[in-house]
């Protein structure tokens, strides 16, 4: 086995435990949003990410932070678009729901894999092509089907809510860029300690601290969950760029909203009470089933 094809499954690999982690991030997030707003849950996120991030490089290998004697200005753009992903993402599931944000989301590693081919010269087929104009259909009919199925009170407040996950699928692509520029030079570890200490920084001022303070033991738990999927996920993601191409990377990012699906079906079959469950209808799971082929066409390079 040749050393370059060693390390395409081995960003693969990564990629593969990314999307186990979001698959099940957005049904957590939305249960969190139900007692703290989504600024000071993102904040959370990024400060227990930022502890545990820098704890590890401390104790494993310290010697990676003399990386940042030459400080890699290019990470703040892809902080600050991290940090606006989180804030726009958490803050379009409380306005709709997991199941429909998971779908909508899909947007970025569409938009990811168009940028592999203008920014890192990744050849283009008609195959993806097709996928990207398969894809764009499976949005369209996916927001008219999710639109008819909500209440006319509703409608505005799901409109609102889909722009936010849109601006947060941009702001990744931003992210994403970046990262994969980033991390040819620099430790994935180093460059997301970066990400989320600037991230904590810049919410810090927005945070509703009280809140925090009055959470119950379960919620403490869900909010360490969501701090240890954070760090997990975004340095599997930083090494699934750094071994493998872009447009693979987005093929299977894209599949983790299967996950969601799946588990807020069931959630819905045991009729449990802790969490609004949004099950797809028969023409709501086609769309979103075109959504996600056309986007696994639209990255997949052969």
């Amino acid at each position: 086995m040749s050393n370059s094809s060693s390390n395409q499954k081995k960003g693969l690999v990564f990629a593969c435990l990314t999307a186990l982690l979001w698959g099940f991030l957005a049904i957590a997030l939305k249960v969190a949003v139900t007692e703290i707003d989504p600024i000071t849950v993102s904040w959370f996120r990024f400060t227990s990410a930022s502890i545990l991030i820098f704890g590890f490089i401390r104790f494993k290998n310290p010697k990676e932070f003399s990386a940042l004697k030459k400080f890699p200005w290019l990470a703040l753009l892809a902080a600050a678009g991290l940090s606006l992903n989180y804030v726009g993402y958490i803050t379009g599931i409380q306005l709709t729901g997991p199941t429909n944000s998971q779908i909508i989301i899909q947007s970025a590693p569409l938009l990811l894999g168009i940028i592999g081919v203008i920014i890192f010269k990744e050849k283009i087929t008609k195959r993806q092509l097709a996928g990207i104009l398969i894809a764009i259909i499976g949005f369209y009919f996916f927001y008219l089907n999710q639109l008819s199925s909500t209440a006319t009170s509703g409608k505005s407040i799901y409109n609102s809510g889909s722009v936010y996950i849109l601006i947060a699928a941009l702001c990744w692509v931003v992210y994403a860029v970046s990262q994969k520029i980033l991390v040819r030079t620099y430790p994935v570890r180093v460059i997301n300690f970066i990400l989320f200490i600037f991230s904590t920084f810049a919410l810090a001022p927005m945070v509703d601290y009280q809140s925090i303070f009055q959470m119950n033991i379960g919620m403490w738990f869900l909010m360490l969950f969501l701090g240890l999927n954070t760090l997990l996920a975004y340095s599997f993601l930083g090494e699934a760029f750094k071994h493998a191409d872009a447009n693979k990377v987005g093929i299977i990012i894209t599949l983790n909203p299967l996950i969601t699906i799946f588990v807020m079906s069931a959630l819905a079959y045991l009729e449990v009470t802790w969490i609004a469950t949004d099950v797809l209808s028969l023409p709501g799971f086609i769309s979103a089933f075109a959504v996600l082929t056309g986007a696994i066409l639209a990255v997949k390079s052969k």
